[in-house]
């Protein structure tokens, strides 16, 4: 269980944006409304150059998040204590406003898999998971927050929910939970559940953070609609009023875009920004 002194969030409830550095330039000269920027923690794990020059200065400037893809929190070995010890140095001179990982898995017996993978919802996994939270977060000397994933499949011997499950987790280990709104959308429509129900039994009151981001759509052997997260596109109307509903509930926090893939220029992720704003403009403070 993480120590009262570190469980702390100290991003703005404000758009962000997924920071790429072919934005650096616009970022300083044209940022508003975004008011704080999230990084992949993989892509700054090295010993110089300019990525961290900029990153620094950019620090100097914007609450920073740290958003991990490579430590396979699911996974059923241990932790790589060479990705924590790059980690625990990135964390220590950033000094992040936030920083999280996802429930999910991607290592296998020495292999890293360039996916991010769902887990069966048991108390074994529980306890596995819940384990190695705790090694992350007294390693960073920091609370983490962990996000619910996106799902193409579900596992029959899973035996709770999935908020039930990122419940008990924060319960047991203290860690705080990132909402992706997109991921929620993109479950609901694969395994054909109610996005709203899902968010009606969500712990909202854990969430230190919102991610927003766009998505694909295909089709399944049968013809049924199959989803993406393919952080590729814009976000899509029904994912908007997905955060609209989970902000009526919750109050203003912190709202992520996220644009991995095909990248496109400035003026119009900051667009999706103005919209996120809009949507926290909404809601009463």
């Amino acid at each position: 269980m993480l120590d009262n002194a570190h469980k702390s969030n100290r991003l703005p409830a404000a758009p962000g944006v997924g920071y790429k550095p072919q934005h650096f330039d616009q970022i300083l000269k044209h940022a508003h409304p975004v008011a704080w920027l999230e990084i992949h923690a993989e892509n700054y794990m090295g010993d110089g150059g300019r990525p961290l020059a900029q990153l620094r200065h950019l620090s100097e400037q914007f609450p920073i998040s740290v958003h991990g893809v490579g430590l396979s929190i699911g996974a059923e070995g241990p932790l790589d204590p060479d990705h924590l010890a790059r980690l625990k140095h990135l964390v220590g001179w950033l000094n992040p406003a936030s920083f999280s990982e996802h429930l999910a898995w991607s290592t296998h017996d020495g292999h890293f898999l360039n996916d991010l993978l769902p887990l069966p919802y048991t108390d074994a996994t529980l306890t596995r998971i819940c384990d190695h939270i705790d090694q992350v977060q007294e390693t960073v000397g920091r609370q983490m927050l962990l996000e619910n994933p996106s799902s193409y499949l579900a596992f029959e011997e899973s035996t709770w929910s999935e908020p039930d499950f990122l419940r008990e987790a924060s319960r047991r280990t203290g860690c705080g939970l990132l909402l992706d709104v997109n991921n929620v959308f993109v479950s609901a429509t694969n395994l054909d559940f109610s996005p709203q129900g899902y968010i009606d039994a969500y712990p909202l009151e854990k969430v230190g953070e919102i991610h927003l981001g766009g998505h694909d759509e295909d089709e399944d052997d049968h013809g049924r609609p199959l989803l993406i997260d393919s952080h590729g596109r814009e976000v899509v109307d029904p994912v908007w009023a997905l955060l609209d509903y989970v902000l009526e509930r919750s109050g203003p926090k912190p709202v992520l875009v996220e644009w991995d893939t095909d990248v496109p220029d400035w003026p119009v992720l900051r667009a999706e920004a103005d919209r996120a704003q809009a949507a926290l403009d909404r809601v009463p403070a």
